[in-house]
């Protein structure tokens, strides 16, 4: 049953994403994760103590919101499979719609190509960082068309291939379990002194729940822009992560751009290496193209679902 599952939640997320709306009434259930994340880094994180205590309360933060997300999941699906029956299909692919991020990711990138060929760049830098972590107030055209294309690629994987894959894999746990390794990531899994070892199992968590994630969203992307094999393969290992280098070299080649290179954090220019042989110059025009690219990666996802689905 997790192929009509997943074919439902797509199709949900297509044509609504997350409506603004809903979210200014409930938010958004990651912010959750979130709000529990805030609370263990505020009161166990503490400078003082020793790195290994730091790590050993980062592993059992990790733990909490694991087992607290997957036993919730789990008895939330029962819950359904018992009121629901053979309907319960429906009412949990409503419940794992706000895990994928196909729609909300095309109209965040897509909100930077228009402020661009509108002429107005400070909206381009303020539209890209709602969804990069860069510094971006100095960022000019290319800055901001490289950072928007990078996000696009590697959120390929964290919003769109990951959740789907751990949805048709475990079901409902299996997506938010996800979700909240995902999101601990995201807001502790940092490099930083602060964070370090706190989000250390954080970090290395989402780098096992990308593992397979991010080769297949890198291979679509390929085969969705009509190339890019050699740059996924020569490049892919050049980015820190040992997941996001993947789509983000297979995005690279597909256009014919050099991505990442040095990027501001925090007022420090950090030097990246580029991936990609292609130019810097990327302008709206590659934004559009790489949009292009995103949407036929995720009509193959469909198609994928749908194969299973009509297989089974």
């Amino acid at each position: 049953m997790a192929d009509p599952v997943a074919l439902t939640a797509l199709a949900l997320d297509a044509a609504l994403g997350w409506p603004t709306a809903l979210h200014r009434r409930i938010g958004h259930p990651v912010g959750l994760f979130a709000a529990m994340l805030n609370i263990c880094e505020a009161r166990w994180n503490r400078a003082g103590a020793s790195f290994a205590k730091r790590r050993a309360l980062g592993i059992l933060t990790l733990l909490l919101l694991v087992l607290g997300t997957g036993a919730f999941a789990v008895a939330l699906d029962r819950l359904l499979q018992t009121v629901f029956g053979s309907l319960a299909w429906v009412a949990i692919a409503i419940l794992a719609w706000p895990a994928l991020a196909q729609r909300s990711l095309f109209d965040h990138v897509r909100a930077v190509a228009a402020a661009l060929e509108t002429g107005h760049l400070a909206d381009a830098r303020h539209a890209v960082g709602a969804i990069v972590g860069r510094d971006t107030a100095a960022l000019d055209e290319a800055g901001v068309s490289r950072a928007a294309i990078e996000s696009l690629a590697e959120s390929f994987c964290d919003g769109v291939a990951a959740p789907l894959f751990w949805l048709l894999l475990f079901g409902l746990p299996g997506v938010w379990i996800y979700k909240a390794v995902n999101t601990a990531d995201s807001l502790i899994g940092h490099r930083e002194e602060r964070w370090r070892a706190f989000g250390w199992a954080s970090a290395r968590a989402d780098d096992v729940a990308n593992l397979v994630p991010a080769r297949l969203a890198a291979l679509l992307l390929c085969l969705a822009g009509g190339g890019g094999w050699r740059m996924m393969w020569r490049d892919a290992h050049k980015h820190a992560s040992p997941n996001a280098g993947w789509p983000e070299a297979a995005m690279a080649g597909a256009l014919g751009l050099r991505l990442g290179g040095p990027i501001p954090y925090d007022g420090i220019m950090h030097d990246k290496p580029w991936i990609g042989d292609g130019q810097t110059n990327a302008s709206a025009f590659d934004i559009r193209h790489a949009l292009r690219v995103y949407v036929v990666a995720c009509l193959l996802l469909w198609l994928i679902v749908g194969a299973a689905a009509w297989a089974l």
